[in-house]
């Protein structure tokens, strides 16, 4: 299982490299609200900067385009906030993205404590501190109770209209992580992926066994409120394999089948179901 897996994802790797255009882009660092009033003035008070030891006027000159790009920022800045607030709720991402860009990339979490008081500061001490705590909270594969249940002898088919819906449903922004397989490349991939997605499902399934991309995830603390300092007000979330994901979704959806076709599920029981 592991071979298969990895031949597909050299698969991914090589035609990402070979068939995707690359370009480098420059990070913007200019606020939501810069203008091109804005940038104008930035660019003469950058030439009237440079130019202020070679010509004795240009400091004076300096001085007044320096005042007239801070006015502009501050009124741009108060437009840009009255047009996001005017639209109520309607583009919060705007206004999150600006308060962020305005607290600066600071340090999420600056220091920990760990069970004995002690303060942590070291990256890694703190990473293994936040694995040790989560490790307590939630179940590990030893927990995990082994059911045996009856083969029927058939094997596991997947779906391909159900992972050819998947694939289409895959957004442009989901994270790479652990393997690097983007979701963008694999709804680019279109027809040409189903069939390895559906052969790498059948393979899992009637094995039952995993690739160990499928088991690993990068989990972030998220802080729910208190003290920053305490592990257990951080929430974990997991970036798990794109890959992965779309096939929790094709397997969820052929259990439901199953459950539905058998009528093991009482009428109750409509959470999280289909209506």
């Amino acid at each position: 299982m592991e071979e298969i897996w990895n031949n597909f994802r050299i698969i991914v790797y090589e035609s990402t490299e070979r068939f995707v255009p690359h370009k480098s882009l420059r990070k913007n660092s200019d606020p939501e609200y810069y203008n091109k009033e804005i940038k104008r003035l930035k660019s003469k008070v950058r030439r009237a900067y440079n130019r202020r030891k070679l010509v004795v006027h240009c400091t004076e000159k300096l001085k007044q385009l320096s005042k007239q790009l801070l006015a502009a920022k501050k009124s741009a800045q108060e437009a840009f906030l009255k047009s996001i607030l005017s639209k109520e709720c309607k583009c919060w991402s705007d206004f999150y993205k600006y308060v962020k860009r305005r607290k600066g990339n600071k340090e999420n979490i600056s220091a920990i404590k760990d069970c004995n008081r002690r303060i942590i500061t070291d990256a890694i001490e703190k990473a293994n501190t936040f694995n040790s705590y989560y490790s307590t909270v939630f179940s590990s594969e030893g927990n995990i109770l082994h059911i045996q249940s009856e083969n029927t002898g058939d094997p596991f088919t997947t779906d391909i209209k159900t992972i050819r819906r998947r694939i289409k449903t895959i957004g442009e922004n989901k994270s790479v992580e652990p393997d690097r397989v983007s979701g963008e490349i694999l709804k680019l991939g279109g027809e040409a992926m189903i069939p390895y997605l559906a052969r790498l499902l059948d393979i899992t399934m009637n094995n039952g066994t995993l690739p160990g991309d499928w088991k690993r995830a990068t989990v972030i603390p998220i802080h729910m409120g208190g003290d920053r300092s305490l592990v257990t007000n951080y929430r974990p979330v997991s970036l798990n394999s794109v890959v992965w994901k779309q096939m929790e979704h094709v397997t969820a959806s052929h259990l439901r089948q199953v459950w539905d076709k058998n009528d093991w599920l009482y009428e109750g029981q409509h959470g999280f179901r289909p209506a």
